[in-house]
Protein backbone atom coordinates (compact mmCIF):
# COMPACT_ATOMS: atom_id res chain seq x y z
CA UNK A 1 0.00 0.00 0.00
CA UNK A 2 2.88 2.37 0.79
CA UNK A 3 4.43 1.72 -2.62
CA UNK A 4 1.09 2.22 -4.39
CA UNK A 5 0.73 5.61 -2.73
CA UNK A 6 4.21 6.69 -3.73
CA UNK A 7 5.61 6.36 -0.22
CA UNK A 8 8.86 4.44 -0.45
CA UNK A 9 9.63 2.28 2.63
CA UNK A 10 12.95 3.21 4.21
CA UNK A 11 15.37 1.18 6.34
CA UNK A 12 13.40 1.99 9.52
CA UNK A 13 10.17 0.67 8.00
CA UNK A 14 11.82 -2.55 6.84
CA UNK A 15 13.65 -3.01 10.15
CA UNK A 16 10.41 -2.69 12.14
CA UNK A 17 8.76 -5.36 9.99
CA UNK A 18 11.83 -7.64 10.17
CA UNK A 19 11.83 -7.30 13.96
CA UNK A 20 8.13 -8.15 14.16
CA UNK A 21 8.49 -11.16 11.85
CA UNK A 22 11.39 -12.59 13.86
CA UNK A 23 9.57 -12.08 17.16
CA UNK A 24 6.59 -14.05 15.83
CA UNK A 25 8.77 -16.92 14.59
CA UNK A 26 8.65 -15.99 10.90
CA UNK A 27 12.41 -15.84 10.35
CA UNK A 28 12.20 -17.23 6.80
CA UNK A 29 9.80 -14.45 5.80
CA UNK A 30 12.15 -11.91 7.42
CA UNK A 31 15.05 -13.23 5.33
CA UNK A 32 12.97 -12.92 2.15
CA UNK A 33 12.12 -9.35 3.12
CA UNK A 34 15.81 -8.68 3.68
CA UNK A 35 16.53 -9.77 0.10
CA UNK A 36 13.70 -7.58 -1.16
CA UNK A 37 15.20 -4.62 0.72
CA UNK A 38 18.49 -5.07 -1.09
CA UNK A 39 16.76 -5.48 -4.46
CA UNK A 40 15.04 -2.14 -3.89
CA UNK A 41 18.29 -0.43 -3.02
CA UNK A 42 17.68 -0.19 0.73
CA UNK A 43 20.76 -1.27 2.68
CA UNK A 44 19.95 -3.21 5.89
CA UNK A 45 21.18 -1.72 9.15
CA UNK A 46 23.13 -3.47 11.90
CA UNK A 47 20.02 -3.85 14.07
CA UNK A 48 17.97 -5.63 11.38
CA UNK A 49 20.81 -8.08 10.66
CA UNK A 50 21.39 -8.71 14.37
CA UNK A 51 17.69 -9.46 14.84
CA UNK A 52 17.77 -12.08 12.07
CA UNK A 53 21.03 -13.62 13.32
CA UNK A 54 19.55 -13.85 16.83
CA UNK A 55 16.39 -15.46 15.46
CA UNK A 56 18.37 -17.96 13.36
CA UNK A 57 20.50 -18.91 16.37
CA UNK A 58 17.37 -19.31 18.48
CA UNK A 59 16.01 -21.72 15.84
CA UNK A 60 19.41 -23.54 15.87
CA UNK A 61 20.02 -22.61 12.23
CA UNK A 62 23.64 -21.82 13.01
CA UNK A 63 24.97 -22.33 9.46
CA UNK A 64 22.49 -19.76 8.14
CA UNK A 65 23.43 -17.39 10.96
CA UNK A 66 27.13 -17.68 10.13
CA UNK A 67 26.41 -17.16 6.42
CA UNK A 68 24.67 -13.89 7.23
CA UNK A 69 27.50 -13.01 9.61
CA UNK A 70 30.04 -13.53 6.79
CA UNK A 71 27.93 -11.36 4.53
CA UNK A 72 28.02 -8.61 7.16
CA UNK A 73 31.82 -8.75 7.38
CA UNK A 74 32.09 -8.43 3.59
CA UNK A 75 29.81 -5.40 3.52
CA UNK A 76 30.03 -1.93 5.02
CA UNK A 77 28.14 -3.14 8.11
CA UNK A 78 30.58 -4.30 10.75
CA UNK A 79 29.40 -6.88 13.28
CA UNK A 80 29.28 -5.57 16.85
CA UNK A 81 29.66 -7.23 20.24
CA UNK A 82 25.93 -8.08 20.29
CA UNK A 83 26.32 -9.96 17.00
CA UNK A 84 29.15 -12.08 18.37
CA UNK A 85 27.20 -12.74 21.57
CA UNK A 86 24.26 -14.06 19.53
CA UNK A 87 26.57 -16.44 17.64
CA UNK A 88 28.36 -17.63 20.78
CA UNK A 89 25.02 -18.27 22.50
CA UNK A 90 23.70 -20.06 19.43
CA UNK A 91 26.71 -22.39 19.22
CA UNK A 92 26.56 -23.09 22.97
CA UNK A 93 22.90 -24.06 22.72
CA UNK A 94 23.44 -26.67 20.01
CA UNK A 95 22.81 -30.31 20.88
CA UNK A 96 22.85 -32.02 24.24
CA UNK A 97 25.21 -30.72 26.91
CA UNK A 98 26.73 -34.17 27.37
CA UNK A 99 27.87 -33.99 23.74
CA UNK A 100 28.64 -30.27 23.78
CA UNK A 101 32.45 -30.26 24.12
CA UNK A 102 32.96 -29.62 20.41
CA UNK A 103 30.28 -26.92 20.43
CA UNK A 104 32.03 -25.14 23.30
CA UNK A 105 35.31 -25.25 21.40
CA UNK A 106 33.54 -23.64 18.42
CA UNK A 107 31.95 -21.04 20.69
CA UNK A 108 35.38 -20.16 22.09
CA UNK A 109 36.66 -19.70 18.52
CA UNK A 110 33.92 -17.13 17.88
CA UNK A 111 34.82 -15.45 21.18
CA UNK A 112 38.50 -15.30 20.16
CA UNK A 113 37.52 -14.03 16.70
CA UNK A 114 35.61 -11.17 18.30
CA UNK A 115 38.74 -10.13 20.21
CA UNK A 116 40.95 -10.45 17.12
CA UNK A 117 38.54 -8.16 15.24
CA UNK A 118 39.07 -5.48 17.87
CA UNK A 119 35.85 -5.92 19.85
CA UNK A 120 36.17 -6.22 23.61
CA UNK A 121 33.86 -8.88 25.07
CA UNK A 122 31.32 -7.60 27.57
CA UNK A 123 29.98 -9.28 30.72
CA UNK A 124 27.32 -11.08 28.67
CA UNK A 125 29.98 -12.53 26.34
CA UNK A 126 31.80 -14.03 29.31
CA UNK A 127 28.60 -15.18 31.00
CA UNK A 128 27.51 -17.12 27.91
CA UNK A 129 30.81 -19.02 27.73
CA UNK A 130 31.06 -19.53 31.50
CA UNK A 131 27.54 -20.97 31.55
CA UNK A 132 28.33 -23.30 28.65
CA UNK A 133 31.54 -24.58 30.21
CA UNK A 134 29.81 -25.13 33.57
CA UNK A 135 27.07 -27.20 31.94
CA UNK A 136 29.75 -29.31 30.24
CA UNK A 137 31.47 -29.77 33.64
CA UNK A 138 34.51 -27.90 32.31
CA UNK A 139 34.78 -25.77 35.41
CA UNK A 140 38.49 -24.96 35.03
CA UNK A 141 37.81 -23.13 31.75
CA UNK A 142 34.96 -21.28 33.46
CA UNK A 143 37.19 -20.17 36.31
CA UNK A 144 39.88 -19.00 33.88
CA UNK A 145 37.34 -16.82 32.11
CA UNK A 146 36.12 -15.53 35.48
CA UNK A 147 39.67 -14.49 36.43
CA UNK A 148 40.13 -12.94 32.99
CA UNK A 149 37.10 -10.70 33.54
CA UNK A 150 38.68 -8.89 36.47
CA UNK A 151 41.98 -8.62 34.61
CA UNK A 152 40.34 -6.57 31.83
CA UNK A 153 38.22 -4.50 34.21
CA UNK A 154 34.86 -6.24 33.85
CA UNK A 155 32.76 -6.66 37.01
CA UNK A 156 31.04 -10.07 37.21
CA UNK A 157 27.30 -9.83 37.87
CA UNK A 158 25.00 -12.05 39.92
CA UNK A 159 24.49 -14.36 36.92
CA UNK A 160 28.26 -14.93 36.71
CA UNK A 161 28.48 -15.89 40.38
CA UNK A 162 25.31 -17.99 40.32
CA UNK A 163 26.51 -19.94 37.29
CA UNK A 164 29.97 -20.58 38.75
CA UNK A 165 28.62 -21.61 42.16
CA UNK A 166 26.26 -24.08 40.47
CA UNK A 167 29.09 -25.36 38.28
CA UNK A 168 31.44 -25.82 41.22
CA UNK A 169 28.83 -27.82 43.13
CA UNK A 170 28.13 -29.86 39.99
CA UNK A 171 31.87 -30.63 39.86
CA UNK A 172 31.79 -31.61 43.57
CA UNK A 173 34.05 -28.69 44.48
CA UNK A 174 31.95 -27.66 47.45
CA UNK A 175 34.63 -25.69 49.30
CA UNK A 176 35.41 -23.62 46.21
CA UNK A 177 31.68 -22.86 45.78
CA UNK A 178 31.38 -21.71 49.40
CA UNK A 179 34.52 -19.60 49.06
CA UNK A 180 33.21 -17.90 45.92
CA UNK A 181 29.86 -17.21 47.58
CA UNK A 182 31.58 -15.72 50.62
CA UNK A 183 33.87 -13.57 48.46
CA UNK A 184 30.87 -12.15 46.67
CA UNK A 185 29.03 -11.59 49.96
CA UNK A 186 31.84 -9.54 51.53
CA UNK A 187 32.49 -7.58 48.32
CA UNK A 188 29.40 -5.48 48.92
CA UNK A 189 27.77 -6.53 45.66
CA UNK A 190 24.12 -7.48 46.24
CA UNK A 191 23.29 -11.16 45.85
CA UNK A 192 19.94 -12.01 44.34
CA UNK A 193 17.57 -14.75 45.40
CA UNK A 194 18.67 -16.98 42.49
CA UNK A 195 22.26 -17.01 43.81
CA UNK A 196 21.03 -17.96 47.27
CA UNK A 197 18.77 -20.65 45.83
CA UNK A 198 21.75 -22.10 43.94
CA UNK A 199 23.73 -22.22 47.19
CA UNK A 200 20.81 -23.89 48.97
CA UNK A 201 20.60 -26.57 46.26
CA UNK A 202 24.35 -27.17 46.47
CA UNK A 203 24.33 -27.45 50.25
CA UNK A 204 21.27 -29.70 50.31
CA UNK A 205 22.54 -32.00 47.56
CA UNK A 206 25.80 -32.45 49.46
CA UNK A 207 23.90 -33.38 52.64
CA UNK A 208 24.50 -30.13 54.55
CA UNK A 209 20.93 -29.40 55.65
CA UNK A 210 21.95 -27.61 58.86
CA UNK A 211 24.25 -25.30 56.91
CA UNK A 212 21.48 -24.72 54.37
CA UNK A 213 19.09 -23.81 57.19
CA UNK A 214 21.57 -21.24 58.54
CA UNK A 215 21.82 -19.64 55.11
CA UNK A 216 18.03 -19.75 54.77
CA UNK A 217 17.67 -17.98 58.13
CA UNK A 218 20.22 -15.37 57.05
CA UNK A 219 18.03 -14.68 54.01
CA UNK A 220 14.99 -14.17 56.23
CA UNK A 221 16.96 -11.88 58.56
CA UNK A 222 18.90 -9.79 56.05
CA UNK A 223 17.44 -10.49 52.61
CA UNK A 224 16.83 -11.28 49.90
CA UNK A 225 13.45 -12.60 51.01
CA UNK A 226 13.19 -16.34 50.25
CA UNK A 227 10.71 -17.18 47.50
CA UNK A 228 8.71 -20.37 46.97
CA UNK A 229 11.68 -21.96 45.18
CA UNK A 230 13.88 -21.52 48.26
CA UNK A 231 11.20 -22.93 50.56
CA UNK A 232 10.70 -25.88 48.20
CA UNK A 233 14.44 -26.65 48.24
CA UNK A 234 14.51 -26.73 52.05
CA UNK A 235 11.29 -28.77 52.32
CA UNK A 236 12.71 -31.29 49.85
CA UNK A 237 15.94 -31.64 51.80
CA UNK A 238 14.06 -31.98 55.10
CA UNK A 239 11.96 -34.77 53.62
CA UNK A 240 14.97 -36.60 52.24
CA UNK A 241 16.74 -36.24 55.60
CA UNK A 242 13.82 -37.83 57.46
CA UNK A 243 12.73 -34.60 59.13
CA UNK A 244 9.13 -35.03 58.06
CA UNK A 245 7.60 -32.97 60.87
CA UNK A 246 9.84 -30.00 60.05
CA UNK A 247 8.95 -30.32 56.36
CA UNK A 248 5.25 -30.53 57.19
CA UNK A 249 5.48 -27.46 59.45
CA UNK A 250 7.28 -25.37 56.84
CA UNK A 251 4.85 -26.45 54.11
CA UNK A 252 1.88 -25.51 56.30
CA UNK A 253 3.35 -22.04 56.94
CA UNK A 254 3.54 -21.08 53.25
CA UNK A 255 0.04 -19.60 52.89
CA UNK A 256 0.55 -17.37 55.95
CA UNK A 257 3.64 -15.97 54.23
CA UNK A 258 1.68 -15.24 51.06
CA UNK A 259 3.45 -17.99 49.13
CA UNK A 260 1.65 -20.39 46.81
CA UNK A 261 3.05 -23.93 46.51
CA UNK A 262 3.95 -24.94 42.98
CA UNK A 263 3.49 -28.42 41.52
CA UNK A 264 7.12 -29.05 42.53
CA UNK A 265 6.42 -28.00 46.14
CA UNK A 266 3.38 -30.27 46.38
CA UNK A 267 5.21 -33.19 44.80
CA UNK A 268 8.22 -33.04 47.14
CA UNK A 269 5.91 -32.77 50.17
CA UNK A 270 3.91 -35.77 48.93
CA UNK A 271 7.18 -37.65 48.45
CA UNK A 272 8.30 -36.78 51.99
CA UNK A 273 5.00 -37.97 53.46
CA UNK A 274 5.17 -41.22 51.48
CA UNK A 275 8.71 -41.91 52.64
CA UNK A 276 7.66 -41.17 56.22
CA UNK A 277 4.82 -43.68 56.00
CA UNK A 278 2.03 -41.06 56.00
CA UNK A 279 0.33 -42.50 52.93
CA UNK A 280 -3.21 -41.30 53.65
CA UNK A 281 -1.98 -37.77 54.32
CA UNK A 282 0.06 -37.88 51.12
CA UNK A 283 -2.99 -38.95 49.11
CA UNK A 284 -5.15 -36.25 50.73
CA UNK A 285 -2.56 -33.63 49.79
CA UNK A 286 -2.46 -35.01 46.25
CA UNK A 287 -6.24 -34.54 45.96
CA UNK A 288 -6.02 -31.01 47.39
CA UNK A 289 -3.55 -29.90 44.71
CA UNK A 290 -6.22 -29.43 42.07
CA UNK A 291 -8.56 -27.72 44.55
CA UNK A 292 -5.84 -25.12 45.08
CA UNK A 293 -5.41 -24.52 41.35
CA UNK A 294 -2.28 -26.66 40.96
CA UNK A 295 -2.67 -29.48 38.47
CA UNK A 296 -0.57 -32.60 39.17
CA UNK A 297 2.01 -33.47 36.51
CA UNK A 298 3.47 -36.85 35.56
CA UNK A 299 6.04 -36.59 38.37
CA UNK A 300 3.25 -36.01 40.91
CA UNK A 301 1.38 -39.09 39.69
CA UNK A 302 4.53 -41.23 39.71
CA UNK A 303 5.32 -40.10 43.26
CA UNK A 304 1.90 -41.00 44.67
CA UNK A 305 1.79 -44.31 42.75
CA UNK A 306 5.22 -45.36 44.04
CA UNK A 307 4.26 -44.20 47.53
Amino acid sequence: QMAERGCKPDVFTYTSIVNGLCKTGNTNVAIKLLKKMEERGVEPCLFSLNVIIYSLCKDKLITDAFNLFSKMKNSSILPYCVTYNCLIQGVCNLGQWKEATSQMDEAKKVFDLMISMGFLPDVRSYNILINGYCKCIRIDESMRLFDEMSQIGLIPDSFTYTTLIGGLYLSRRDLAAKKLFKENSVSGRPLDVVTYATMLVGLCNSGNLDEALKLFQAMKDNGPVPNIVCYSIIIDCMGKSGRIEDAREMFSSLSAKGLHPTVFTYTIMINALCKGGFLHEAYDLFKKMEDHGCLPNSCSYNTIIKG
